[in-house]
This record gives C-alpha cells, structure tokens and sequence, in this order.
C-alpha cells in the first residue's frame, strides 16, 4: 500500500518520493551521482584540450629526432674516406633513420648523401625550419586521418652550421603508429586521472555538501509531518559556511513556525471557549440592562447622573459581546467615522478604566476642548480602553496616567503616558502578537493586537515611543 502523509490539501506518496530501493534519492537522481559525472566529463574535456597540442608536439619531436639522425648519418658520410661507404652499412643507417634517402644541402652545392632506391614521387613536404602553430595542428590531424601510407620529405636546418639544411624522405606510416600509441596512452592516462579526481570529488562532495543537505531534507520532510513536535526541529551544527547557516536558519523558521502553529491552536480554542459563553454572557448583559432602566426615575441626582454613562457602557459591552466572535474570524467591522472633540472620549475611557482619582488611580486628560477627530467612536474607545487598562496593570500601586496630544507629520499624534515600570524585553519583541505580547504573567497580549487592527483599520500605527524604569509611552497616530 502507498503511505501517504496528509499536509493541509496536499497529500505526500513517500513510495514515490524515495524510489524503489527506499532511499530518500535513488542513486540515478542523487546529486553525488550527477557530481560524479560531470566531474569526469569536466577531467576529459580538460584531458582532450592538453592533448591537441600534447599531438602536436609529439609529431613535431618525433621529426625533429629523424632530422637528428640524418645529421649524424651524414656527418659519418663525410668523416668517411672519398665521403663513401659500402652498401651494407648505407642501408643499415637509413634504417636507423627510418628514411629512404637523406640529402645534405650546402649554400653552393646539394649532395645525395644516402639512398635505398630514391622514389620517384614524394607525396608531402614539410618545412621545419619555421612551422607556424596552426600550421602544426593541421598537419598532425591530417596524418592522423590519412588512409594511405604517404611519403614524406623533412626539411630542417642542421644546428651550428649556417645556411646548411638536411632533407629526409622517410614513411609517414610509422609516423601515424607512434602518434595512435602515444593518443592511446594519453586516454588511458586521463581515464585514470578522471576517474581518480571523481572520486575523489564525490567522496569530498558527498560528506561536506551531499550528506548534510540530504539530512537537511530529511528533517524538514519529519517536520512536515508533525510540525508540533519539537523533538523534529533540525539540530544546527557548529560549521561556519553555508551549509552551517542553512542549519540554522531552518532551525529558527522550524521553531518560528511551531510557535505560530501553536498560537493558532490557542486562537481556535479561544474562539470555541467564546462562543459556548457568548450566548449566556449576552443574556446577563440584557438583565443587567433591564435593571439599570429603572436608574433613570431614582430620586438621587448622583444616581441620575451616572446612569447614561451606566446605560452606555452596557450598550457598549453589548455591542462588543456581539462583534466577539467577528474577531476570532478577522472580520471587524470597517471603521464608520464621524468628526468629534477627542477629550470627552478621553475623559470617558478614564471612568471606565477608573481614573477618577479613586482607588489610586490618577488620569490627567491634557488634551484641549478644541481638538476634534475623524474616526469610528466606539472603535476609538476600545482603542484607549485597552491601552489605560494596560497602564493600569503595568503600573504600582500608585497609577499615574496622562493623555496628551500634538499634530505630526502624519496627522494627530496621541500619547498615553505611564509611571509602570516598563515593558520586559521579551514582551517588546512580541508586542503585538497575540500570547506572546503580554507584559504580566497570565495575560494573553489580545489587547494590543485589537488596538493595533483597529489603528490599522483607520489607516493609523500604534507604537512605542519609550518604555523604561520612568514609564511607557504608547502613541497612536490618526491620519489628518
């Protein structure tokens, strides 16, 4: 049966994915094969590149010798009495020549030295006094390919003696059969040569690159499959190239990516815990409705006074208790703007956190009556609500909160301002992810995310201006 490993909507056939034999690449696929290959063919190409001159050398040496010995020859000729010699041994020097006849060429006189039944016709004449290198090349594959057995005629100049030449005719079979056997031992010499730096390629390859990268795959492979388990994250090496970086920066998006898992998973519990609450929460808000109806005809002015802001905050919660579940599914509702004064907003975020001067809370509200924004009112207040409740329990006993406000750049610049002692610097790096942000043990960090997405939403930013042992500073900024 193929095994299969489910990853989202995409199903994985392993069988496939390693071959027949069970590996994780089949040897024909593997990169250590493809490494051996091309580096034999890379040693053969460089091997066949030598060997065009190395030829070409070995013909030019190989005449240069017979030219040689036809000097001697006749440099005997000459010591010789009346310059002769008898047959037996004029024939046993040209065979030690290779040639058939050998001239000596004088400034002001040409003499037939030695010959073994002159020919009547010579096929070829090369000059070698001064052979061009093309010149060279194209001779040496011209013998190579010649199907018949050509006679040739060297002419070179004798070394000391000026203007003084030798010329040999001699066959260019034997020629052509030195050339073949020195061809053979150059391709067998660089087959061993290919071979032995290819495996000494693959061998050095398979264990620097080939090796790690395969366990490279290997891990991101288990991974896939259970990415929760963090027994599957890759083990970085200590090695300092490439293949050391790749270790680790896949350890830290395995390890990235396991948190983030982790983080959805808590979203989605979140989301079902809410929902089983949200009906019964909402049954206890409309109670508590009903009864702070009957507020409004109390006797008692304080009571009277405070019962719209009553009535308000639990239409509000209302509202909010309704739009929960919108939350978990990223769907908020778009911001509907209206123009109006920023400090009674500010002045009623205040009462709700408790910054009336009670319970040790003090907020100053230093924003001017004449300042008014272009934003959704009750998106606004979830905004500042969150963040004074943030100051709140962030702060010491004594809670000191200010709000102020100066035009930038971007539009309007809100600060609230803190005496807490500031933000840990775990929390800094996390500060708008939702369970990772919190400043406090226990808290889940949702507060600043929901500030940030309603901030966004109204095309503003949400950051921290300064956070230490003197206090937080948050500044939301508002486009013009």
């Amino acid at each position: 049966m193929p095994r299969y490993v489910a990853y989202g909507e995409m199903r994985v056939d392993y069988a496939l994915m390693e071959g027949t034999n069970g590996n994780l690449f089949p040897l024909r696929r593997s990169l250590s094969t493809r490494l051996l290959v091309l580096t034999v063919a890379f040693v053969m190409l460089s091997e066949v590149l030598i060997y065009v001159p190395s030829i070409a050398r070995f013909r030019q040496s190989y005449l240069d010798e017979r030219l040689a010995q036809a000097h001697l020859a006749t440099l005997a000729m000459l010591a010789a009495p009346n310059n002769e010699v008898n047959d037996e041994l004029e024939r046993e020097m040209l065979f030690r020549v290779g040639a058939r006849a050998i001239i000596l060429k004088r400034p002001a006189s040409r003499f037939l030295m030695l010959s073994d039944d002159m020919p009547a016709r010579i096929d070829v004449t090369f000059d070698m006094r001064d052979p061009m290198p093309m010149e060279l090349l194209m001779h040496t594959f011209d013998a190579l390919v010649q199907p018949d057995d050509r006679l040739m005629r060297i002419i070179g100049e004798v070394s000391g003696a000026t203007s003084t030449t030798v010329e040999v005719i001699l066959p260019e079979a034997p020629l052509r059969e030195a050339m073949f056997d020195f061809s053979w031992r150059i391709l067998t010499l660089s087959i061993i040569i290919s071979l032995f730096t290819a495996g000494l390629v693959y061998l050095s390859l398979s264990w620097l690159m080939v090796r790690p990268m395969a366990r490279l795959t290997e891990s991101m492979m288990r991974f896939r499959q259970r990415p929760e388990d963090a027994s599957r994250i890759v083990q970085p090496s200590d090695r300092q190239d490439e293949i050391g970086q790749a270790q680790r920066e896949l350890a830290v998006m395995q390890s990235a990516l396991r948190d983030s898992l982790r983080q959805k998973t808590h979203l989605a519990a979140l989301g079902t815990a809410v929902s089983k609450i949200n009906h019964d929460l909402r049954n206890i808000l409309a109670v508590a409705q009903l009864v702070s109806d009957r507020f409004v005809d109390s006797a008692d002015p304080e009571v009277r006074r405070i019962t719209p802001r009553l009535l308000s905050s639990i239409d509000r919660a209302t509202s909010l208790c309704a739009r929960t579940l919108k939350f978990g599914r990223a769907d908020e509702p778009a911001p509907e703007k209206t123009r109006f004064a920023l400090r009674p907003l500010i002045d009623e975020v205040a009462l709700a956190v408790g910054g009336t001067g009670d319970d040790h809370t003090t907020w100053t509200n230093d924003i001017a009556d004449d300042v008014e924004v272009f934003a959704d009112h009750d998106q606004l207040f979830r905004v500042f609500l969150n963040l004074g409740r943030n100051a709140v329990q962030a702060a010491g006993p004594e809670v000191l909160i200010r709000v102020v406000c100066e035009p930038c750049e971007e539009g309007l610049a809100i600060d609230v301002i803190d005496n807490g002692p500031g933000l840990p610097e775990a929390a800094k790096q996390h500060l708008f992810e939702p369970f990772t942000g919190s400043a406090r043990a226990g808290g889940t960090g949702l507060g600043l995310v929901i500030v940030k997405d309603l901030i966004s939403a109204h095309g503003g930013t949400v950051d921290v201006r300064s956070t230490g042992p003197e206090g937080t500073v948050f500044r939301v900024i508002l486009p013009a």
